[in-house]
């Protein structure tokens, strides 16, 4: 007798039309059983095109006879989405890092958050957002890296680069890295919409977004094309900064988006001189964070001081989680404990987040 195990194992060499990914992490396949010879199973297309369903049932049909010679395959096509998330189906949660200003260090705390969970084992992601100054070639010492191309039915699919055990793609990737981007709304909504859709995204536990400063079209196109799980506000100690990431806070927050702000990480708290390792000096105010936190019913996942090896491994291509240095690591491997501990709390608190429909 033939076990599901070994149909399931031929169904995950065929690719899913829009991911890239093969159908069965695509969740495309549903109520397989194998019968008196038998084998009879779901193909969920409510997505896909004519062409794309004869293909895709082609291929399935020709693999399964390869393998089973003796067994009658059934295929039944279903236009139920049946619940299922059927834009990246394969990732198990998508973190949008924010922030009101620039110059918070926003791509700093992504880029360590994607790498130490990459650390603890989980599978990671990073999507360089922010598409006029993208951070993430420099930050992963990826500068002229172009990432390869699959063809998947005949259209072209971009790979994520691998470093550090995380997969990336950023616009930094695809244009000279002194070359002025230079979009406006609809051409920025279809870049974000291009590394959402036409990536072959691997599975992930986490897809970590780092967005660009502020509210603007890149934001919206995100939450309107994707369900995000929850979002990480960046900020600084200071007025202007807090100020800021209020405005970033309120966009999630707005009944039409209602995205779970998971928890607040502070920069730049203070600046402790290496020849004074018990001084702390509050170059940019104080208390910032905290009344994020409390503003939003959130919490602190950590204060991050003002230290030069931070940015010089950002600049140098490997983030400072990874160095050797006991302190520093230790500083990110607490900050993301605290993020898993407030996840999962998001988790058992509220419902799953939808992707935003705006009705004209």
């Amino acid at each position: 007798m033939i076990d599901n195990n070994k149909v399931v194992d031929v169904l995950r060499k065929i690719n899913d039309p829009n991911t890239g990914i093969d159908i069965v992490s695509a969740k495309r396949v549903r109520d397989l059983k194998i019968q008196d010879k038998q084998i009879f199973f779901e193909l969920e297309v409510h997505d896909l095109s004519q062409e794309a369903k004869f293909a895709i049932n082609a291929e399935c049909y020709a693999l399964l006879k390869d393998q089973f010679k003796d067994l009658e395959v059934h295929i039944h096509f279903t236009q139920s989405k049946g619940g299922n998330k059927t834009i990246l189906p394969q990732v198990k949660n998508v973190i949008a890092v924010a922030s009101g200003k620039g110059g918070v260090g926003k791509s700093t705390i992504s880029a360590n958050l994607a790498v130490t969970l990459s650390k603890q084992g989980y599978r990671v992601g990073l999507m360089d957002a922010d598409l006029y100054g993208p951070s993430m070639p420099t930050m992963f010492e990826l500068k002229g890296e172009k990432p390869k191309i699959q063809q998947v039915y005949g259209k072209p699919k971009l790979i994520p680069i691998e470093k550090y055990g995380v997969y990336l793609i950023s616009i930094g990737f695809i244009v000279d890295p002194e070359q002025a981007v230079v979009l406006r709304g609809p051409r920025l909504s279809g870049v974000i919409k291009q590394f959402i859709n036409e990536c072959i995204w691997p599975e992930l536990d986490y897809l970590i977004i780092d967005l660009p400063p502020g509210t603007g079209d890149i934001q919206l196109t995100l939450v309107q094309s994707v369900p995000v799980t929850g979002a990480i506000i960046v900020t600084t100690p200071q007025d202007v900064a807090v100020a800021d990431a209020i405005k970033a806070s309120n966009m999630f927050r707005l009944d039409t988006v209602n995205i779970p702000i998971i928890g607040i990480v502070e920069n730049m708290s203070w600046f402790t001189p290496a020849e004074l390792p018990d001084n702390k000096y509050y170059i940019f105010g104080q208390g910032g964070a905290n009344s994020l936190a409390k503003k939003y019913q959130s919490s602190v996942l950590a204060q991050i001081p003002l230290i030069q090896e931070v940015r010089e491994s950002g600049d140098h291509g490997k983030p400072v989680s990874i160095a050797d240095n006991a302190m520093l690591t230790e500083l990110f491997d607490g900050m993301t404990d605290q993020f898993l501990k407030q996840l999962q709390l998001r988790h058992e608190l509220y419902a799953p987040t939808k992707k935003v429909e705006i009705k004209t």
